[in-house]
């Protein structure tokens, strides 16, 4: 199960793509924060019902930390499925959408995130991790562009999507300690055994919850799945305005 999240004090952001057990899709981002910045905020779906927002729950607080940063649009969904922690998931959907041909997952991360650097939030460096849905090719992309001593590292990794199972990055290995260290190594495979976004949701947001004794720095979790019905988004907040 995505249980592995239960081992991680502070995780940061996390991306999670795969399929549930009647393979319909699946797009899981979720947010954890630490600073009163980074806590002051929600995750809300679009009018469209399309798009996953990031959005401020406090307009004073939220101005503590870099906004630039804060707020964007977590998950875009229509000729396939963009999700990333940051700005960049316009380009990656945009580059989507532009394009005529069915394009394999792993590129249009390369692509579209050449000239993209890891955050510029010394000394943490967070990195920026993105993910990407092929709906017809049932294929998915996770990628992470991180510093790497003096340099950019950017990783991509392509895989098919099976009922049942997943893959998952964040943009820290877990320890609460500083400087925050970025996630090294492939995506961790986790198993996904439900039928219905919102329990993966709800199942992603309990594993996320504090051992005893130590803070919650949950702030939201939102998925999507295509099913046939059509898309489906579930959104789980912490804090509401």
């Amino acid at each position: 199960m995505v249980e592995k999240l239960r081992n991680m004090g502070y995780p940061g952001r996390v991306i999670i793509l795969g399929a549930d057990q009647s393979n319909n899709p699946i797009a899981i981002y979720a947010i954890t924060g630490r600073s009163p910045s980074s806590q002051a905020r929600i995750m809300e779906i679009g009018k469209s019902h399309s798009i996953v927002y990031v959005r401020p729950t406090d307009e004073k607080t939220i101005k503590e930390g870099n906004i630039d940063l804060l707020i964007y649009k977590a998950i875009i969904s229509g000729k396939g499925v963009a999700v990333s922690n940051g700005k960049q998931t316009d380009d990656i959907f945009n580059y989507m959408l532009a394009t005529s041909e069915q394009v394999l997952p792993r590129r249009v991360l390369i692509d579209t995130l050449k000239n993209w650097e890891y955050e510029p939030d010394a000394p943490n460096f967070t990195p920026r991790i993105n993910g990407v849905i092929n709906l017809q090719g049932n294929l998915g992309a996770l990628g992470i562009i991180k510093k790497q001593d003096d340099n950019t590292a950017r990783d991509y990794y392509e895989f098919a999507l099976q009922a049942g199972q997943g893959k998952l990055i964040a943009t820290y290995i877990g320890h609460n300690v500083n400087p925050l260290p970025s996630f090294k190594g492939e995506p961790l495979d986790v198993e996904l055994k439900f039928n219905c976004i919102g329990d993966a949701v709800a199942a992603v947001y309990d594993f996320l919850a504090p051992k005893e004794g130590m803070p919650d720095f949950r702030v939201s979790v939102a998925g999507y799945s295509r099913t046939t019905n059509g898309p489906m988004i579930s959104i789980k907040n912490r804090h509401q305005r």
